[in-house]
């Protein structure tokens, strides 16, 4: 019998030579070749290769899902492309996981109630009586509550519900902690040193919390008491299987009154599993702007940065740090760089536009700001930003002409809110 294994039979493909197919051509070897061409050093033949993948049914659609963790951004963008027009449970549920941000809550200013929902997880008061009731999907707030008489020995405050959760025996089971407001009658103390300091004695077990929100304090809060916090580094090492750590703030670096520090600090540590990092409200001054940036967060891949009134950062530093965020932070899909004064609104869009950081990016978020026609002209400019999926320019100052511009390029647009003529004040 003639041996003919090695020619092709009547519904094979012939590979040829040892060169690669070209981009535009069909796909050797089946969903095989597909894959082949998915490890190929050439990013343009990766990126071909993945509307291939649909004609290969269930395995093909794991293929696509495995994509969104390549090590390309032009490969993960299309493969999220291609799975957005396919629905199926698993398909949806590896694009929350993409994109895990997509069901945050996204305030355009401090809300006057409290969170609902926070880390993808549904927001509950903790009730010292009934103790912990479920640990998935839940986040326990610890706070005193509007109605509770602050001053009444029978209310508990926040360190004090924080030791009654730590006595339940599915202490270690809690996923996500919210603190607000929490007064302190024995201590006199509107500080959250209190708060931090019992944080950091529990850590060992609350060794499952992955989402922590510190300073949940609503609009009328916000105005009445200063979040006076210390040095979050400390947080972060004590919990070294955080996730998430937001923080809304209201305090600047040095008070007007001493010199010691009164808002946010970070000191340049390593952490393994943060993947997102929000500062709300107003305070970042020079220095903790840059204390962010000299972090090592290698999970990082959502940033959103509440900057303030121009006296509190100079606008340099935007330009000279912007940069760092790409190689200390190299997984971050999501920036937001938010609520920023006039003086260096035309700055932020000149840095992101000149910085390699859109490469990566899935989403750009630089909504409740100042910024106006000529600055917006550079991010036209950037090709970088039509590879974004998301462009969040939202409550700025553009004329109909320059939003009607932005809004005809091939990537969503969130543009609303725009008033050309005023002179928009960020909150603080």
């Amino acid at each position: 019998m003639t041996n003919n294994q090695n020619h092709p039979k009547e519904f094979d493909a012939v590979r040829g030579g040892e060169a690669p197919p070209p981009i535009l051509g069909a796909v050797l070897g089946g969903i095989e070749g597909v894959k082949r061409r998915l490890a190929s050093s050439e990013e343009k033949t990766r990126v071909a290769a993945l509307s291939s993948a649909l004609n290969y049914g269930d395995t093909g659609l794991n293929v696509l899902i495995k994509a969104l963790e390549n090590d390309s951004a032009k490969v993960r963008k299309k493969a999220a492309k291609l799975l957005n027009n396919i629905d199926k449970n698993k398909v949806k549920a590896a694009l929350t996981k993409y994109k895990f941000w997509t069901s945050f809550e996204k305030y355009y200013e401090i809300p006057c109630n409290y969170s609902t929902t926070f880390a993808n997880r549904k927001v509950i008061e903790f009730d010292p009586v009934t103790g912990i009731s479920d640990t998935v999907d839940t986040a326990y707030a610890l706070r005193v509550v509007p109605g509770e008489d602050y001053y009444t020995k029978s209310v508990l405050n926040s360190v004090e519900k924080l030791q009654v959760l730590l006595q339940s025996h599915f202490a270690n089971e809690v996923e996500a902690l919210v603190f607000g407001y929490w007064y302190s009658r024995s201590l006199k103390d509107h500080t959250f040193h209190p708060v931090l300091d019992a944080l950091l004695e529990a850590a060992e077990k609350l060794n499952n919390v992955k989402a922590l929100f510190i300073g949940d304090v609503n609009l009328s809060e916000l105005h009445r008491i200063s979040l006076v916090y210390c040095n979050f580094s400390y947080i972060l090492l004590a919990y070294p299987q955080l996730e998430t750590l937001k923080v809304r703030n209201n305090c600047h670096r040095y008070s007007c009154y001493s010199n010691y520090a009164v808002g946010l600090e970070f000191s340049p540590i390593r952490h393994e599993k943060l993947k997102a990092l929000i500062i709300e409200g107003v305070g970042i001054s020079n220095e903790v702007f840059e204390e962010i940036c000299k972090l090592e967060l290698p999970a990082l891949e959502y940033l959103e940065l509440w900057l303030g009134k121009d006296k509190y950062i100079n606008h340099h530093i935007i330009n000279e740090f912007i940069s760092m965020f790409y190689n200390n932070f190299p997984r971050l899909k999501y920036l937001g760089l938010r609520n920023y004064g006039h003086r260096y609104s035309g700055n932020i869009t000149f840095a992101v536009a000149n910085s390699p950081i859109c490469e990566n990016l899935i989403e750009l978020d630089i909504s409740i700001g100042e910024i106006e026609d000529d600055a917006a002209k550079a991010l036209l400019k950037c090709s970088a930003i039509r590879q974004l999926d998301t462009l969040n320019i939202s409550h700025n100052c553009l004329n109909d002409g320059m939003v009607g511009k932005i809004t005809k390029l091939d990537i969503e647009v969130i543009a609303d809110k725009q008033n050309p003529y005023r002179y928009y004040s960020s909150y603080g």
